[in-house]
């Protein structure tokens, strides 16, 4: 029998399909990635199911556990606390493990917080990048910032205020959106630029966050000053001088090998 992969709500217990929940009752267990929180999935939708954990900690334990069974014919049904299992999520070694068994693998699509958050931003294009959670870091963050199209990243509420000082630092002009609580009852999508939010979220807000990153703009402005004082800010994070010259002078459209002398 298959392994299925469902997709489960990002926040609102009805945005489930119900593909995934005839897959839930019909399971002979469950992998969870917190019990307690799919449990209330699960009640919600009047549904009897064993569960058992599967999160970052016992992953390689539970699947080594769980093959045989799959392979002798059990249904495994495979969930997280949200969206899809193996996006920035537990999963994916149960899933290339299964494949590598020849254990048939389903995957039921349902809610996503990159698509939502990227549709309610406003700045979806023809292509866009998802880059999971959001790298620590200036040198890390910098590699970003000339983008040509949009990015979608997932933030801690707590490190959130200094990521948009640190985009704001490198393009101020930047479109952003910030969104908050997806799906849930207190949800909100703040939308402008690096700038503007960099401000407005000076303090942590509450909630999950999702942010979107609009593309990089040939047209951006950045002053020679405030361009050098990037390249000098990275260099300390430990960026050679020659990559940080680089970086910058892709947002800025100030000449690399300017940026690099007036840095030394």
């Amino acid at each position: 029998m298959p392994l299925l992969v469902c997709a489960t709500p990002i926040g609102n217990l009805d945005d489930v399909t119900l593909r995934v929940l005839e897959a839930l009752r019909s399971a002979d267990v469950v992998l969870c990635e917190d019990t307690r929180h799919t449990r209330t999935l699960l009640q919600r939708h009047d549904i009897a199911a064993r569960t058992l954990s599967y999160h970052e900690h016992n992953e390689a334990a539970r699947t080594a556990e769980l093959l045989p069974r799959l392979a002798a014919g059990e249904t495994v049904a495979l969930v997280t606390d949200a969206g899809m299992p193996g996006i920035s999520d537990p999963g994916a070694r149960i899933v290339r493990a299964a494949i590598e068994a020849g254990v048939p693998v389903t995957v039921l699509p349902g809610p996503s917080a990159v698509e939502t958050a990227l549709v309610a931003s406003g700045l979806v294009g023809e292509r866009y990048q998802f880059l999971g959670f959001l790298p620590r870091g200036q040198k890390a963050w910098a590699e970003l910032v000339g983008v040509a199209w949009p990015s979608v990243a997932f933030e801690s509420p707590q490190r959130l205020p200094e990521t948009l000082r640190s985009l704001a630092a490198f393009d101020p002009a930047r479109e952003v959106a910030v969104c908050r609580e997806l799906t849930k009852r207190f949800e909100e999508v703040a939308r402008g630029s690096a700038a503007e939010l960099a401000e407005r979220f000076a303090d942590p807000p509450k909630g999950e966050i999702t942010l979107v990153v609009g593309p990089a703009s040939s047209a951006a402005h950045v002053s020679e000053d405030v361009a050098l004082a990037a390249v000098a800010e990275l260099v300390e994070a430990g960026v050679p001088r020659r990559r940080a010259a680089e970086l910058v002078a892709r947002v800025s459209g100030i000449a690399r090998n300017r940026l690099y002398r007036g840095s030394l």
